[in-house]
């Protein structure tokens, strides 16, 4: 009789051990779900342009060189975009855009830019005939 109940406290024990685990296990995952839900980051768009761009969205969350060299991260194959033409760059909860010293520059919203403009969600950035717009999620 004493084994029995020896049993049963046995796997009872074992079932609340994994029933503990699995808690814990499932806090974990929904904090760092939480985590990430919590993260707003930037997201960037291209809406006109070469046929291949169109459509190409990209999260920002380092520096991001658009231009007609190989090296930048949006190739833009068209002559009059510059080899590094302009950077986008996240700084704290706000994201930047700078002409790179291009020959045909660079606008936001229609505007011809010179120095580094913080950008507003629903921005458009104009390098060439590339119009890309930039979202905050």
């Amino acid at each position: 009789m004493i084994d029995i109940v020896l049993l049963i406290v046995r796997l009872l024990f074992v079932a609340i051990l994994y029933v503990f685990l699995f808690a814990i296990m499932k806090t974990g995952i929904g904090l760092v779900r939480g985590q990430r839900k919590k993260e707003r980051t930037w997201k960037l768009s291209v809406e006109r342009g070469p046929k291949e761009l169109r459509g190409v969205s990209m999260v920002v969350r380092g520096p991001v060189i658009v231009g007609r060299a190989p090296g930048a991260d949006i190739v833009v194959g068209a002559g009059y975009v510059s080899g590094r033409h302009a950077r986008f760059q996240p700084m704290g909860q706000n994201l930047f855009v700078e002409d790179l010293g291009s020959t045909n520059g660079t606008s936001v919203n229609g505007s011809f830019i010179a120095d580094p403009v913080a950008l507003r969600d629903g921005d458009v950035i104009t390098v060439g005939d590339v119009s890309m717009r930039v979202r905050y999620n």
